[in-house]
C-alpha cells in the first residue's frame, strides 16, 4: 500500500519553468534562420553509421523487404537508418554492433526506473513461470494494479485497462459521449493523442486539421475540433459555439502542454480549463500517457492539483512492458465500460483479449511500487534538472539561439523549431517544414554518433538510472555536437 498520498508525495518538478520566458525564446528561435551543423562535421558524424553500425544497416535493409519502412514503430525511424538494439540496462542501450549509448529515449518515456529494471523483471518472470503471460481470464494483479492507481490518483475512482494509449483515448472519448449525450471533442492543436481516426486531426502542428488524415473518412473527425496552444479565449469560443450545436462532450489535453510540453502551459492553465469544462458541462480528459507517474506518483493532476473527469494512461502504467494502457476516472463515467456480452446498448463497448494480462498487470504493479519505494520520479527529475542546466550553459557558451528547458524528467532541446510551427501563417509554415525537419533529423543523427539516443533529436526523458556521472558524460557529448553548429 502507498505510504503517502498524492497531495503529500514529493514532486518530480523541483521548480516550475518560467513559461512566458521560455515561449518568448521559442518564438525567437522560429523567427531566426536555421543554424544547422557545419557540413564537414555532419559528414564526419554520418561516417560513424557506415563504419560502426554495419550490423544495424544490414538488418534494417533486409527488414525493408518484409516491414514497411523497415521498422515497426515510429520512434525507430532514425536518420540515416535505424539502429538495431541488442541489450538494454539502466541508463544504457547497446546495438547489435556492440556500440553503447546513453538512453534518453527510455522507450518513449515509460521506464522511469531505467531500462530492464531487475526487481520488476524478476516479478514478471515469476508470473510467467506460474501461469504464462495471458490466460483470457481474471488474474489477481488486475485488481491490485487498479487499487494502486486509485490510491495514487484519487480522481481515478475506477480503472479499465487496455492495450495502448491510442485505445485508451478512443475509449475515453466514447465514454464521454455516452455519459454527456454530446458529440464534440476539443483538443489542443499540435497534440498527439494516438492515431485513431478522430484524433488524427491537428496533429503535431496546430491548425493543420485533417492534413495528416490520409485514408480517414471526413465523417470520422467531423466532431473533432482544435484550438491553438494556451489560447483559453479560443477554447471558450469553441465551447460557446458548440453549445448551439448540441454541446461539447469533452476537452482532452496533455497537462504539461502538447507533445510532452513542447509548447509548455502556464501553471494555472489546467485549472482554468477545468473551470471552463464545468461551466459548459464538458468532461475534462487528461492524457497522462507520459506524465502519469513520471511527474510523481500522483501524476500531473497531483502536481497541478486539478481533478480531471477521465485520465488516459499508456506507457508508464506497466513500466515499459507491453499492453500498456488504460482509462480511469469518475465511477459513474467509467461504469460505461462494464464488461460483459450482450446488454441493453447503454454501455460504451470496448474490448481487447490481451488487455490486463497477468504479465502487464504484475509489471505495472511492481513498477509503481518500486517507483514509490525508490523515489524514482524525483531522482529522475533531478537528473532532468542537471541535464537542462548543462545544456543551457553550453547554449550560452557558444552563443546559440537554441532553447533548453524541462518539466522534471521531461527535457527539451529545441534547435530547429519544427514542432513549434503553426498554421497562423500557412505559406511560411509549409515552406519551412521540410528544411526544419531535416535539420532536426541531422541533429538526432549527430547525437547518436556521439553515443546519445534522443526522441526525434529534440526531447529527452531521464530516469532514476541517470546518475550525475551519466549526465555529465552526456553533456560532454552534447557539447561536441553543439560546438559544431554553423557560426560557432
Amino acid at each position: 500500500m502507498p505510504t503517502t498520498s498524492p497531495s503529500t508525495s514529493p514532486s518530480a518538478i523541483s521548480e516550475y519553468l518560467d513559461v512566458e520566458t521560455v515561449n518568448q525564446r521559442l518564438d525567437a528561435l522560429v523567427r531566426q534562420p536555421l543554424r544547422p551543423i557545419r557540413r564537414e562535421a555532419m559528414t564526419r558524424y554520418l561516417q560513424y553509421f557506415e563504419q560502426e553500425c554495419a550490423g544495424s544497416k544490414a538488418l534494417t535493409d533486409e527488414a525493408k523487404r518484409y516491414i514497411p519502412g523497415g521498422v515497426q514503430h515510429n520512434l525507430a525511424f532514425n536518420y540515416p537508418f535505424p539502429i538495431a538494439i541488442h541489450k538494454a540496462d539502466g541508463a544504457y542501450l547497446w546495438d547489435v554492433d556492440g556500440n553503447r549509448y546513453i538512453d534518453f529515449l527510455q522507450a518513449g518515456g515509460p521506464t522511469v526506473l531505467g531500462s530492464n529494471y531487475a526487481p520488476v523483471r524478476e516479478k514478471v518472470v515469476e508470473v510467467i513461470n506460474s501461469c504464462g503471460p495471458v490466460t483470457g481470464l481474471f488474474h489477481e494483479y488486475e485488481l491490485e494494479l487498479a487499487k494502486l492507481i486509485s490510491q495514487y490518483m484519487p480522481a481515478v475512482e475506477m480503472f479499465r485497462m487496455l492495450g495502448s494509449g491510442t485505445e485508451s483515448v478512443m475509449a475515453a472519448i466514447r465514454a464521454a459521449r455516452v455519459f454527456t449525450g454530446k458529440k464534440k471533442i476539443i483538443k489542443v492543436g499540435g497534440a498527439y493523442h494516438g492515431w485513431s481516426d478522430s484524433m488524427v486531426y491537428g496533429l503535431h502542428i496546430p491548425g493543420t486539421g485533417r492534413h495528416e488524415a490520409t485514408g480517414i473518412p471526413r465523417e470520422s473527425s467531423r466532431h473533432t475540433q482544435e484550438f491553438f496552444p494556451n489560447d483559453l479565449a479560443a477554447l471558450r469560443r469553441k465551447l460557446v459555439a458548440n453549445r448551439l450545436r448540441g454541446g461539447t462532450a469533452g476537452v482532452i489535453l496533455e497537462p504539461v502542454g502538447p507533445e510532452s510540453g513542447t509548447r509548455p502551459v502556464p501553471l494555472d492553465f489546467n485549472r482554468k480549463v477545468r473551470e471552463l469544462c464545468d461551466e459548459f458541462g464538458a468532461l475534462l480528459i487528461f492524457d497522462e500517457v507520459v506524465t502519469g507517474f513520471r511527474l510523481g506518483m500522483g501524476g500531473a493532476q497531483g502536481y497541478f492539483d486539478v481533478k480531471p473527469d477521465l485520465t488516459i494512461f499508456g506507457k508508464c502504467v506497466t513500466g515499459g512492458y507491453p499492453m500498456a494502457g488504460g482509462v480511469g476516472g469518475r465511477r459513474e463515467v467509467i461504469m460505461a465500460f462494464a464488461a460483459g456480452i450482450g446488454g441493453n446498448g447503454e454501455r460504451a463497448y470496448i474490448g481487447g483479449t490481451l488487455s490486463a494480462n497477468p504479465l502487464s498487470c504484475v509489471a505495472g504493479y511492481y513498477a509503481l511500487k518500486e517507483m514509490e519505494r525508490t523515489n524514482a520520479p524525483v531522482i529522475a527529475g533531478r537528473a532532468g534538472d542537471r541535464l537542462t542546466r548543462g545544456l543551457q550553459a553550453i547554449i550560452e557558451k557558444y552563443g546559440l539561439p537554441f532553447v533548453a528547458y524541462n518539466q522534471g524528467s521531461i527535457c527539451h532541446l529545441e534547435t530547429s523549431g519544427v514542432m513549434l510551427l503553426d498554421m497562423k501563417n500557412p505559406l511560411r509554415t509549409m515552406k519551412e517544414i521540410k528544411p526544419r525537419k531535416h535539420m532536426i533529423e541531422e541533429m538526432g543523427a549527430a547525437y547518436m554518433s556521439q553515443g546519445l539516443i534522443t526522441l526525434a533529436g529534440s526531447r529527452m526523458y531521464t530516469s532514476m538510472a541517470d546518475t550525475d556521472e551519466v549526465i555529465d558524460e552526456a553533456l560532454d557529448r552534447f557539447e561536441t555536437v553543439l560546438s559544431s553548429v554553423e557560426g560557432v
